[in-house]
């Protein structure tokens, strides 16, 4: 048997591991590193923020809410679409010529007259007694007038007669000059005797000289006196004929035939002079009237043609008047038929008319829209390739109608354009579609 001996080891033998500990040291990031990092995060962030965030040129906008449709080739029908009402062709309106109270009413209001016929009677007592004291004073002075002329004729007659007499003792004294001129020669008549006769002679040839000269002046003086009475004779006839037109004013006739409109005066009523009190519309002649916006102004000219349907029948028109007033971004025209005008329409109805601007030609086309209003058509939105957004860009557009607008240049054929109101849009460089609201 063998024995082991079991040996307790000294304290100072004991193991405490203290051997096997280590100090670690901990190493921490680089400065530069963390630095650069940061600034590089904030670079990303940045540009992520420029690619994406909304600039001041650009908005996004709903596709939904947009109209797009592409430029295609085309026929352009150069025509104008207008409403136009049915007016009469010819408005006559009445007046009262001279004031007064209404005593009768002859007809009443859209009656159909005629030329001439009365329609009411005024009375004027002060007119009527101002035209009895003119027609008075005119009468006076005619009178005198016509005394005037009367004793210039007795003048007149007075001078030739004298003249007649006159010329009467020169040829008497002629004769006897004459006959004793031979038989003095012969000495049957005294010397004495046959110079009186000749002395006489002498002084009937100077007495018939003078009396023609004075006739002669007389004449030029009484014919011009004659001429300015005759005139100032008419003059006070045509102011005599003016103060009973005056009255007869007071007599209210119809100027025209047609139907009678706005004729609304009563009994008893006072009517001042000047006062429209209706009008007469003419019979049988209609036209239409049609506003047209002012884009149109340079283009439309008195004869062009135009055509209106009605009741399915197709009838010729031209224009008759351009009024170049514009009121409310719009003027207005008159329309007559060219040919007979339709037996079934009512004057107040509403035509649809076509006026015709020029001659239909092949173009490019886009439709019309409202973009029109907000651009005047010198730019429009032009959709991407892509479709996800449009670009503002310059164009030159040229005739419209109400469903095309031709396309002179910047557009292509099959590029696509927004044509719906660019309201809101129009300092806009560039749209983003969205896909809803």
């Amino acid at each position: 048997m063998s024995l082991v001996e079991l040996r307790q080891p000294s304290r100072s033998d004991a193991v405490t591991g203290g051997a096997m500990d280590r100090v670690v040291e901990r190493k921490g990031i680089d400065k530069r590193i963390l630095i650069g990092g940061t600034v590089g995060a904030a670079l990303l962030l940045i540009l992520i923020f420029w690619l994406f965030a909304p600039r001041s040129g650009s908005e996004s906008v709903s596709r939904d809410r947009l109209t797009i449709a592409a430029a295609q080739s085309g026929v352009f029908e150069d025509f104008l679409p207008l409403r136009a009402r049915v007016t009469p062709l010819v408005t006559v309106y009445l007046d009262a010529v001279e004031g007064g109270r209404v005593e009768k009413k002859l007809v009443e209001d859209g009656a159909k007259v005629v030329a001439g016929q009365p329609l009411a009677v005024l009375s004027n007592a002060e007119l009527q007694l101002s035209t009895l004291e003119k027609q008075a004073e005119v009468e006076q002075q005619l009178n005198n007038m016509r005394s005037q002329e009367l004793a210039l004729t007795q003048t007149r007659n007075d001078n030739l007669r004298d003249l007649n007499e006159a010329e009467i003792g020169f040829a008497k004294m002629r004769r006897q000059y004459e006959l004793q001129k031979s038989l003095a020669d012969k000495g049957f008549v005294a010397s004495k005797v046959f110079n009186d006769t000749r002395d006489d002679l002498t002084y009937q040839q100077k007495r018939l000289e003078i009396l023609r000269r004075s006739v002669q002046q007389s004449e030029a003086l009484q014919t011009s006196q004659l001429v300015q009475l005759r005139a100032a004779s008419s003059s006070l006839a045509g102011s005599l004929g003016i103060a009973r037109n005056s009255l007869g004013q007071l007599n209210i006739r119809a100027p025209v035939t047609g139907q009678l409109s706005g004729f609304e005066i009563q009994l008893g009523q006072s009517l001042q002079q000047g006062e429209r009190i209706g009008q007469i519309d003419s019979a049988g002649g209609d036209k239409l009237q049609a506003d047209v916006d002012e884009y149109y102004l340079g283009r439309v000219q008195v004869g062009q043609g135009a055509s209106a349907d009605v009741d399915g029948k197709t009838y010729r028109l031209k224009v008759a008047k351009v009024y170049p007033q514009v009121r409310n971004g719009q003027f207005q025209i008159d329309l007559v038929f060219d040919g007979p005008e339709p037996s079934g329409i009512q004057r107040g109805q509403t035509v649809q008319a076509k006026l015709t601007l020029g001659d239909s030609s092949r173009a490019l086309l886009i439709p019309n829209g409202q973009f029109f209003n907000d651009t005047g058509g010198n730019w429009v939105f032009v959709v991407d390739k892509s479709g996800s957004g449009a670009t503002k860009r310059q164009v030159q557009l040229g005739r419209k109608n109400s469903a095309f607008i031709e396309v002179v240049s910047g557009l292509s054929p099959g590029e696509q354009v927004i044509t719906s109101s660019y309201s809101g849009l129009v300092d806009k460089d560039r749209l983003t579609f969205s896909s809803g609201d």
